[in-house]
């Protein structure tokens, strides 16, 4: 595997944290983020990276996956990467795109393994979620311990049931700043996301989503305020009626006790009674 130090000497370039640039130096995690798909069998042959950097891990998806895409906004990284990595996107082993992951076209894919800009992570992950397919992304730890808490824990909020809304959602590893170069001033964490069909159903996914958005923006609430309260966020055009004809001990709880499949139930009731906008 190429050295990660030795690419970004050869690249002639330093992170910038302003620009989300914390570079991945550490070989053990380097090497160990391919197998968090490894373990459960998933389909390599189109790995997607976001955010490429000076190809550290490219390398290491290169080994495992047929195809790799690697999608990196910066015009000179992405220069680099091409030159870099020369002989494999000769031999169609590798696809260099640069852009914005929030704006260009992705490529179908089966799996991504990623080190996402801190800044953007959300947006990326919830760009990801909907195409169901493995993904192995590294987030701020806080961030993380979010998208995979569970109801009734301070970190339980919005990111956990939209999170696990698409999949099986776990921390599978923590990482410490002095794995990156330069430090980032918070730890991060990889999460691994398994994709799978919810327990429950929804008509509107978009309302959905909306409507939990909304209601965990007066999280320390009842529900029956925050639904009242947050109508200008939800778009629905009648509150009152979805509280009249929602369960009084559901109205009673605050949204951080509710399971997803409690929010799944009250955002479907609130769509066919709450007149909300199309």
């Amino acid at each position: 595997m190429r050295d990660p130090d030795g690419l970004i000497a050869r690249a002639g370039v330093r992170g910038d944290p302003d620009r989300d640039q914390h570079f991945l130096v550490d070989d053990r995690v380097l090497d160990r983020l391919p197998t968090y798909l490894e373990e459960i069998g998933a389909d390599a042959s189109h790995l997607l990276e976001i955010g490429g950097g000076t190809g550290a891990l490219t390398d290491r998806l290169l080994a495992v996956g047929d195809e790799v895409t690697v999608v990196e906004r910066d015009r000179e990284l992405a220069a680099f990467l091409r030159e870099e990595f020369a002989d494999e996107i000769a031999a169609d082993e590798l696809t260099v795109i640069e852009g914005d992951a929030l704006e260009v076209d992705l490529p179908d894919f089966t799996a991504s393994v990623s080190n996402l800009p801190y800044g953007v992570s959300s947006e990326i992950a919830f760009r990801l979620f909907p195409e169901k397919e493995p993904l192995v992304l590294m987030f701020q730890q806080e961030f993380a311990e979010r998208m995979v808490a569970e109801p009734g824990t301070s970190e339980y909020g919005r990111l956990s049931v939209s999170s696990q809304h698409y999949a099986d959602v776990e921390l599978v590893e923590s990482i410490p700043k002095e794995a990156f170069d330069p430090q980032p001033a918070v730890r991060s964490a990889v999460v691994r996301a398994i994709p799978r069909e919810p327990d429950y159903t929804v008509a509107d996914e978009d309302f959905f989503l909306r409507f939990v958005k909304a209601v965990f923006t007066q999280r320390r609430k009842t529900v029956r305020n925050a639904v009242r309260n947050t109508a200008h966020i939800s778009g629905l055009g009648d509150p009152d009626a979805v509280v009249e004809a929602a369960d009084e001990d559901l109205l009673r709880k605050r949204p951080d006790a509710m399971a997803p499949a409690e929010f799944a139930a009250l955002a479907s009731l609130a769509r066919d009674v709450g007149e909300p906008e199309t």
